[in-house]
């Protein structure tokens, strides 16, 4: 019975060490979080620069890693210039037909949603980046589907193994 009672002060002590764990995370967190904010800061004004707009018509979509998006068309430098904890990530990945030729392309992944299958469409792009929607031939923009809560998705894939 003595064994299984512990200590209230080094109880304390354990909640005290984990709660400056978590303080030392956040800080660290929020420090590089804020440095990754200002390079973008500083990089959206080079994109905003070499963005064009291009008329394209949209084969294929789909969300890929990124040995599977260099596999299928996107340059080994995306590859290369990946950091390593964003390597296992997932991509959204388009294939389009850009005049005579066909390109993989990356898709913000606000915009992918959007972009609509076999559509022809007009985009800003920069480089190899689907930034915008512009237009679509045939029709509006198609909103982004809705996302579904935890719970509502869950209750879907019940539904229909039922």
């Amino acid at each position: 019975m003595e064994l299984m009672a512990m200590n209230l002060s080094s109880v304390g002590s354990v909640l005290l060490v984990i709660a400056i764990i978590l303080l030392i995370l956040m800080g660290v967190l929020y420090y590089f979080g804020r440095k990754m904010s200002q390079q973008q800061a500083e990089q959206q004004p080079m994109i905003d620069a070499n963005t064009q707009n291009v008329t394209l018509l949209i084969i294929d979509k789909k969300k890929m890693s990124i040995k599977e998006a260099v596999a299928a068309g996107l340059p080994k430098q995306v590859q290369e210039q990946t950091p390593f904890y964003l390597k296992l990530s997932k991509l959204p990945v388009v294939k389009a037909k850009v005049g005579p030729q066909i390109m993989t392309l990356m898709a913000d992944p606000s915009i992918f949603e959007q972009l609509p299958l076999h559509k022809e469409c007009k985009v800003a792009v920069a480089g190899i980046y689907i930034r915008k929607i512009l237009s679509v031939r045939g029709g509006a923009i198609p909103k982004a589907p809705e996302k579904k809560g935890f719970l509502a998705g869950l209750r879907s894939k019940l539904q229909t193994n039922k």
